[in-house]
């Protein structure tokens, strides 16, 4: 027997807010976290903006030791799971443990413990790599240390498929608990890759914007759109089989209701140029949900302001919803928070359920130059009050993974 999954917590940790109502409110007031980096110094580096996670300091959130022993990307995930259980008043020393699980994802892992270790591999020797280096570095390790900060002993894993990476996790998560495997699962994705390689390497291959504007460097949909801008954070969401929430008595925010994952099969960096595979993931989920295109309100798409996405994943909306995508609203939220890679899926998801719970749609901020191509409802530079009943989060990978989510506003 299939079973209802709901959604009860929400943590984030974000460049527009470092907790999840923060963030909402920085969407809802079209607040943009891109800025000038200061992880680094950028003198040599084609890129000088990206959306930091603001005033951080992880020694003000863990003890010094814990501080050291986690890379970035692991304290986002940690922080966010802290709100999420918070959120979501789950006394886990009175649940079955065993019958919850974590799966948190990130699409490079602990890529500063890589960068710094290496060059202390290079200038003092090999003896002098971390201990620790491994547990930081690898991308498994944020759910394994929310896992053991939470108590959670049921399935504990890291999904990796680039930036649908977290939608993906959501999606498995949603699974486990549809097919009684789990109870609870907390999922989404956590990322740090706003570092000299990080920058270099997707600035090489063409994928970032170098403009200098931090109005006019990640523009979806825009005409003129020149590449993504790299954000960082976390964003965690607690899915519950509906009885057991509801015998606790939890405040549900939305129902997970429709999940699908797809392979383009056709490129390392560009989507399908028809827009295929993301078209064939929308309609799995729509199917799954047993819903019509017409009845889909809400699109948060992938968005991410590069030519190539924006067209494409316009095509595929076009071809999954047909007559349907005329009408459908949809928006990009990458203006406001810059692009989170692997945790891009779980801080939209986030967005998409507070979009249904407050019957707010987000808008696409920046937005200036129309473009021919990309001619759907983008809800441009100001957002909606609109009564919102199914709403989707998309999420396309490099590799030509393709993962799509579908709520639905809670009905007893």
């Amino acid at each position: 027997m299939e079973r209802r999954v709901v959604v009860t917590g929400l943590g984030a940790i974000t460049p527009i807010g470092n907790n999840v109502e923060e963030m909402w409110e920085g969407i809802k007031q079209g607040k943009c976290g891109i800025d000038d980096i200061t992880l680094f110094d950028t003198t040599d580096s084609k890129v000088k903006i990206a959306a930091e996670v603001k005033n951080f300091n992880p020694e003000e959130v863990f003890d010094r030791k814990t501080a050291k022993r986690l890379d970035r990307y692991s304290h986002f995930a940690i922080i966010a799971a802290r709100e999420a259980i918070k959120d979501s008043k789950l006394d886990v020393d009175k649940i079955d443990k065993t019958r919850f699980g974590v799966a948190i994802s990130s699409g490079i892992g602990g890529l500063k413990t890589i960068e710094d270790n290496d060059g202390i591999l290079r200038e003092k020797g090999a003896d002098r790599v971390s201990p620790m280096f491994i547990p930081m570095a690898t991308s498994n390790m944020a759910a394994g240390n929310v896992s053991i900060e939470i108590g959670a002993q049921g399935e504990s894993y890291s999904i990796v498929t680039a930036c649908a990476s977290g939608t993906h996790t959501i999606g498995e998560g949603y699974r486990a608990i549809k097919h009684g495997y789990q109870d609870l699962m907390l999922v989404g994705g956590a990322e740090a890759s706003i570092t000299p390689l990080g920058i270099a390497g997707f600035a090489n291959l063409k994928a970032l914007s170098t403009c200098t504007d931090k109005e006019r460097a990640s523009i979806p949909f825009d005409k003129e759109r020149s590449g993504f801008v790299m954000g960082e954070g976390a964003g965690l969401l607690l899915l519950e089989e509906y009885e057991h929430a509801k015998q606790r008595g939890a405040k549900i925010y939305a129902e997970v209701v429709g999940y699908s994952a797809t392979s383009d099969a056709y490129h390392i960096t560009s989507p399908s140029p028809e827009g295929e595979g993301g078209a064939r993931a929308m309609v799995n989920a729509i199917n799954e949900a047993g819903i019509k295109p017409e009845q889909v309100d809400y699109i948060n798409t992938h968005g991410t302001s590069t030519p190539l996405n924006d067209k494409f994943e316009t095509k595929a909306i076009k071809r999954a919803l047909g007559e349907a995508s005329k009408n459908v609203m949809i928006s990009s939220t990458k203006g406001n928070t810059g692009h989170l890679l692997g945790a891009a899926g779980g801080v939209e998801a986030i967005i998409t359920v507070k979009a249904i719970e407050d019957e707010f749609v987000p808008p696409t901020i920046h937005y200036k130059v129309p473009d021919e191509e990309c001619d759907l409802d983008i809800v441009p530079n100001v957002g909606r009050n609109k009564k919102i009943n199914y709403a989707m989060s998309d999420s396309l990978g490099f590799g030509g993974h393709n993962s799509v989510v579908l709520f639905k506003k809670f009905e007893d």
